[in-house]
């Protein structure tokens, strides 16, 4: 941002009464800023939290035996955090259910049959069904394969679709140094592909995992369906044995493959979001929200997404309430229902928040991981983005050296459609996507040193938020 901007902006902040006046209140908040330091890097509780959840709870999808038992980990760790009140909030969430273990493999040459019987040697793939979508039946699927790599080729092949099983091999761009602008660009073909194959007459389908990891594991992740098309079943296939499947097509002759999964979906469950908070002394009818998901995907643990992000959310206000902070407003920590697979829980938190007619001033979430923080986005103006950069000098002892413009993660999005500021941290992403979604997202991943700056510098905004405002 130009020097011009940046004075300008601290100048509209000052005459507004919202800034940071004088240097007597910069070091205030600065040697607040270290205090809370002082106790999220010397006796924090976040990593102790995550261990609980990750080795005690594990895989948390929403509407399993799992995902309630977090509800009751969450409760608990609120309580232990001394927050002044600890809810439920109810809502509707998806079932799905994987229903056995996947299976896949390919041969190249021969004949097959439906039940998977072919002459010629079989090349197992990795693969994890993708959530939300139907499975094959025990019996499974056996049909040639069709290699597809974009939107694009699918239109101009469309009259070999039918009958095959359309196998989408998009690569995950390297070019892209933030790679969630690689996953932005590649998820289309997990969340859309398979309708858009079924619409020309695909049995199924296959895509190349979302990640650009050195590794195998498949990464699954939600799919749409276009309830104009037949459900086809859909699965991710880890990265190398995606090479091993496009080279033998790249080869020529027939290749076929042999899928078998037992997803289904059963009827929406009630499920909660958990919601920790400290009361506002001066207004408590307004509320500051910081949050993270609760719920996760079945391979794994559910470390990095977004077990961190929930603990971080936790740490806020075990963090500010050990500081001896009295917040302004009122600060809620939410562990959201249901990202993963539906948005449910965050749809229902900004549902009820209108329906109770409540002012929210901020909605915080991390999502991205518990990586060394970087950044936030947040969905201001440019005006407000300008007047609150001076707070970046506060947060860069602790690794924060950017506000962009932007907004909040999935769960706290919602809130936007109230006039909510809303906002993520946005840590290092480089290793993010080696995690997301496979089997590998496991506590051991999670560095508890990076996870714990993240933590202190959510804090750190939320308390700069509570105590001046945007500049409004």
């Amino acid at each position: 941002m130009g020097y011009k901007l940046l004075t300008a902006g601290l100048i509209l902040f000052l005459v507004a009464g919202k800034g940071l006046e004088g240097r007597s209140q910069t070091a205030e908040d600065s040697a607040f800023l270290r205090r809370l330091a002082d106790i999220v890097l010397t006796d924090g509780k976040a990593y102790e939290d995550l261990r609980t959840l990750t080795k005690q709870v594990g895989g948390r999808l929403s509407g399993s035996p799992g995902y309630y038992k977090a509800e009751v980990w969450g409760q608990k760790a609120f309580q232990d955090a001394h927050a002044d009140k600890v809810w439920l909030q109810e809502c509707m969430v998806p079932h799905w259910v994987r229903g056995g273990k996947d299976s896949a493999s390919f041969v190249a040459g021969g004949a097959g049959s439906s039940g998977g019987g072919v002459a010629g040697k079989r090349t197992g793939l990795d693969i994890l069904t993708l959530g939300n979508s139907v499975g094959t039946g025990a019996k499974g699927i056996m049909a040639p394969v069709l290699l597809i790599h974009s939107f694009e080729e699918l239109e101009q092949r469309k009259d070999e679709v039918k009958g095959k099983i359309v196998f989408y091999n998009y690569v995950f761009n390297p070019k892209f140094v933030e790679t969630f602008r690689s996953y932005g660009d590649a998820v289309r073909y997990r969340v859309f592909g398979p309708s858009q194959a079924a619409k020309y007459g695909a049995l199924a389908v296959l895509v190349r995992s979302m990640s650009h990891s050195v590794d195998n594991n498949p990464h699954t992740g939600a799919l749409v369906y276009n309830d104009s098309f037949p459900k086809v079943p859909a699965a991710a296939v880890g990265l190398y044995d995606a090479d091993k499947l496009a080279d033998a097509i790249g080869r020529g002759g027939d290749v076929r493959v042999f899928l078998r999964t037992l997803a289904r979906m059963l009827p929406d469950t009630v499920a909660h979001n958990v919601i920790g908070e400290l009361k506002g002394s001066l207004s408590p009818e307004q509320f500051i929200t910081v949050g993270g998901h609760l719920d996760s995907w079945d391979p794994a643990e559910g470390a990095m997404d977004d077990g961190t992000g929930c603990v971080q959310a936790i740490e806020v206000l075990r963090a500010l309430k050990a500081a001896g902070y009295v917040p302004k407003h009122t600060i809620r920590a939410v562990l959201f229902a249901n990202e993963e697979n539906g948005g449910r829980g965050g749809e229902k938190y900004m549902e009820e928040a209108k329906a109770k007619g409540e002012r929210h001033l901020f909605a915080l979430e991390s999502d991205a991981g518990g990586f060394t923080p970087r950044s936030f986005s947040l969905s201001l103006s440019d005006q407000q983005l300008a007047a609150a950069q001076p707070w970046i000098r506060l947060l860069q002892p602790y690794g924060v050296y950017e506000f962009a413009k932007g907004g909040g993660g999935a769960d706290v999005e919602p809130m936007e459609k109230l006039g909510v500021v809303a906002g993520e941290l946005r840590p290092d992403s480089q290793r993010y996507f080696d995690y997301h979604h496979s089997r590998n997202d496991v506590l051991e991943v999670v560095n508890k040193r990076e996870m714990e700056l993240g933590a202190l510098n959510m804090a750190a905004l939320i308390y700069l938020v509570d105590k001046y405002g945007w500049g409004q």
